[in-house]
């Protein structure tokens, strides 16, 4: 296979990275429509779109913002290009999530918003992820040279850590995780969806050390410290595992 994969239309090409992306915002978004009709949701449409406005606001801004301090080094030549051409995912999840609840306190919604959106984030992860690795080097989610027998050459004459593909595989082992969860238990308002990032942040940490980053003197990068900030924020997960699930009676 040679990187990045791309679809040839005439003397030019659509990027298979460009049309993954547009199926998980699609995909992701039917399937949440379909859970939503299926399922009782105590949140009126006309809230779920303010929310929806929220979260993608604030999406936006997080994942800008954590994406321009990736790389310290390069914040000397900041402009509008390099803003709007660096993010990142779990800076778009935080920056969704401070999105939500601000908006959910501003119009007096106190139910869980993200349970919902919790199989349909994932199933939009591994689509997009799946992009990510179609990319090769030019998406920049790939691992530093590894000699493991399943390293993969980008493009570039060096075997790496297919780290978009381990995402896949955490994605997937989660929703079977989750689901599994689910057959003899009930989980509390909210838990699903604090599971699902919580176990995100401490993959990202995990991750980013096996990933060609910046990281900072004390040995951390950028995104680790916003995963440990978001990890502490959820420490109620940690800390009382036990209140994130209940018998059913």
């Amino acid at each position: 296979m040679h990187f990045p994969v791309n679809i040839p239309l005439g003397k030019s090409f659509l990027p298979v990275h460009f049309i993954c992306e547009t199926l998980a915002y699609f995909v992701g978004y039917r399937y949440y429509t379909y859970l939503r009709k299926h399922n009782k949701d105590q949140i009126s449409s006309e809230n779920r779109l303010i929310i929806f406005i929220g979260a993608a606001i604030g999406a936006l801004l997080g994942s800008h913002l954590v994406g321009i301090f990736e790389n310290p080094t390069l914040l000397p030549h900041f402009n509008l290009t390099y803003l709007m051409g660096n993010k990142t995912i779990v800076g778009g999840m935080l920056g969704g999530l401070i999105g939500v609840e601000l908006t959910k306190k501003k119009i007096g919604v106190t139910v869980s918003s993200g349970d919902l959106m919790v199989y349909p984030l994932i199933l939009a992860m591994i689509i997009g992820r799946i992009g990510c690795f179609l990319a090769g080097l030019e998406d920049g989610t790939y691992g530093v040279a590894s000699k493991l027998p399943w390293a993969i050459d980008f493009g570039d004459g060096i075997r790496r850590h297919p780290t978009n593909l381990y995402e896949i595989i955490f994605w997937i082992i989660l929703w079977l995780l989750l689901k599994t969860a689910e057959r003899n238990r009930r989980f509390a308002d909210g838990a699903k969806f604090k599971i699902f990032l919580s176990s995100y942040l401490i993959f990202r940490f995990a991750i980013e050390f096996i990933k060609p980053d910046y990281f900072f003197s004390f040995g951390l990068s950028a995104i680790q410290l916003v995963c440990i900030a978001g990890m502490l924020y959820y420490y109620k997960v940690f800390v009382y595992p036990s209140k994130l699930i209940k018998s059913y009676a």
